[in-house]
């Protein structure tokens, strides 16, 4: 069975001069985990994208083009949010409720995989079950695309009303069924 995908939509604040089309993939693995595929397409040559590095967690790679997974448990205010740097990096943030950090979660590392082509660029995500809730939850799909200028594009499964926020539980319109034993 191929794995659902879904198309991202960019702020209407700012057209995107680069990006087309973001579609994200994800697919509940056997062992509980997520697998999951951001595919930017368009122009790769306007775009910032970081340059492979390093595989430890970065306090700021949302600044630059970042692909993002926002997961809530259902019933609750909490949830976490997960950044994925095409150049390899990763971060996790807990929060309590709406956009109140808590103590970042110790988490087991996703494996990131960076896929390029002249038209399009891939990153693929495995993420352990450690790293998500038990039961049913709420999804947000997101990803920030940095351009050559420096500016910014904000791209989200669904936008609240406003500038953008991904964090807005309006953006969580996802349902993520827990994992089948």
């Amino acid at each position: 069975m191929p794995s659902p995908s879904f198309l991202l939509q960019c702020h209407p604040d700012g057209a995107d001069p680069c990006v087309a089309a973001i579609c994200v993939s994800l697919d509940r693995r056997p062992d509980g985990g997520l697998a999951l595929a951001w595919r930017l397409e368009g122009s790769m040559d306007g775009l910032r994208v970081p340059e492979p590095g390093s595989a430890l967690p970065r306090e700021r790679l949302w600044a630059h083009t970042c692909c993002e997974l926002f997961v809530a448990p259902e019933g609750g205010e909490a949830y976490r949010e997960f950044n994925f740097s095409p150049g390899g990096q990763w971060m996790a943030f807990d929060f309590s409720a709406y956009r109140q950090r808590a103590a970042d979660p110790q988490l087991p590392a996703p494996r990131l995989s960076l896929g390029r082509e002249k038209a399009a660029l891939t990153l693929t995500v495995a993420l352990p079950a450690a790293c998500l809730p038990a039961g049913e939850c709420r999804l947000a799909l997101s990803a920030v695309v940095e351009l050559a200028d420096g500016s910014h594009r904000y791209w989200a499964l669904r936008h609240p009303p406003g500038r953008p926020d991904f964090h807005h539980r309006d953006g969580f319109a996802l349902v993520l069924k827990g994992p089948t034993p």
